[in-house]
């Protein structure tokens, strides 16, 4: 006769689950928040010169980093990351003077009881700033984490109500936000926080959701200037100098193996074009890794024109990298923009709505193509299309790019010197 098993380890543990599920409930956190900033004495600064900036996930997230870089690179004076772990964002080169990160675990993310403990910190650090940017990105609607869409916009809205120039920093607006994120950034902007929408699309759409004001800018990344060769060289060096092109397969996008079937025949396609494939992730981190599905492409592809960059990049490098090439097919966003702000074409698999906002700034919808069945076959005849010297597309692209970056420099009106040349 078996011995029963006691019930209460099972027991405790749903307990604690439910504890913590009861804790991250964003109306919780937001008592909990508004307590503690209220405890917090004021002791404002008479000149305060620090400009904080609220980082987005990052963390194994080269897009991320590329956010946080390009704020670091266009604004003056002493700036504070504040991210969820210290390594979610990365001080560049030469810059460890007037940047430093600090890691405020609960601030956006976690419990009622750390994000109190958070917020008082967080009220502290707002009597020495002179602005406060939230990296608005992909999320600020909701699609992803919905309270931390709402505890970066009540983080802008309890600095502009200090009299703070807060601002949310070039984001996308899906076409279906979730309720509570949309009614807390529409509370962030009644309490004069400045939202800074990245593309047109995405503009149109907070109009349509009751934003008074919003402005219309473009991705703060198109502001970035600086870049580094080292991988561009290497590459050549690898490639035996023979022209190439970019191929990103996303793991956010979908399962390795049908991806596969659908971006094996695009390396196919660019190497009877004449060109090497350098397969190039841009996230690596659990649930949307891509090294798996780009290093799987590679192992496919079998051929020695067909090259994988095994680590993530820096931003810098890869900017360098996407001067060289001469098009790219890619699963995220901003290894697109970077392309982009290159001048190069980037045919771009879109998620989360936010895609067709960006190719329609440049007047370049074809270069904004869906995840799925039949995916190969159309970026194909895109990258057919794209690829010659003189192509409509290479045309809209040059014509626009001037507009977008002019549009990105707002997401940093009043904190630069001088806008960054085009």
């Amino acid at each position: 006769m078996s011995t029963p098993r006691d019930p209460r380890p099972s027991v405790l543990r749903d307990v604690a689950v439910r504890a913590r599920a009861v804790s991250r409930a964003p109306a919780l956190r937001r008592a909990a928040a508004a307590l503690a900033a209220a405890a917090t004495p004021r002791r404002r600064a008479p000149a305060p010169t620090t400009h904080i900036l609220i980082a987005p996930p990052g963390h194994g997230n080269i897009g991320d980093q590329a956010l946080v870089e390009a704020f670091i690179e266009r604004v003056d004076g002493p700036i504070l990351v504040i991210a969820r772990r210290a390594g979610d964002a990365v001080v560049p080169d030469g810059e460890a003077e007037r940047v430093r990160v600090l890691a405020l675990p609960s601030l956006v993310y976690g419990g009622a009881i750390g994000h109190a403990r958070d917020m008082r910190a967080f009220a502290r650090l707002l009597d020495t700033a002179a602005s406060l940017s939230v990296v608005g990105a992909d999320v600020m609607d909701g699609a992803y984490v919905t309270g931390a869409s709402i505890a970066r916009a009540d983080l802008a809205r309890m600095a502009a109500r200090r009299g703070i120039d807060a601002r949310v920093l070039g984001f996308s607006w899906n076409a279906a936000p979730h309720p509570a994120a949309r009614e807390a950034v529409l509370r962030a902007e009644r309490a004069g926080v400045q939202l800074l929408l990245r593309d047109p699309v995405s503009y149109e759409r907070a109009r349509g959701d009751g934003f008074a004001r919003p402005e219309l800018t473009a991705d703060i990344v198109f502001t970035a200037r600086s870049h580094d060769d080292g991988l561009a060289a290497e590459t050549a060096a690898r490639l035996g100098g023979r022209a190439y092109a970019i191929v990103n397969a996303s793991g956010l996008v979908g399962e390795v193996e049908p991806q596969l079937a659908e971006y094996l025949p695009i390396v196919t396609a660019l190497r009877a074009r004449g060109l090497g494939v350098v397969v190039l992730p841009h996230v690596s981190r659990p649930g949307a890794d891509d090294l798996p599905v780009c290093r799987r492409l590679v192992e496919a592809a079998d051929d020695p024109a067909v090259v994988l960059v095994d680590r993530l990049e820096t931003p810098q490098r890869i900017r360098g990298l996407a001067r060289g090439a001469a098009i790219t097919v890619t699963g995220r966003m901003h290894l697109a923009i970077m392309s982009l702000l290159a001048g190069v074409p980037a045919v771009t698999v879109a998620t989360q709505g936010k895609v067709e906002g960006l190719m329609a700034s440049l007047g370049a919808d074809e270069l904004c193509q869906a995840p799925g069945p039949g995916l190969g076959a159309r970026a194909v005849q895109v990258i057919d299309a794209a690829l010659p010297e003189g192509s409509d597309i290479r045309s809209a692209i040059a014509a626009g790019l001037a507009e977008v970056v002019t549009r990105a420099e707002l997401n940093v009106a009043g904190l630069v010197a001088e806008p960054a040349p085009v």
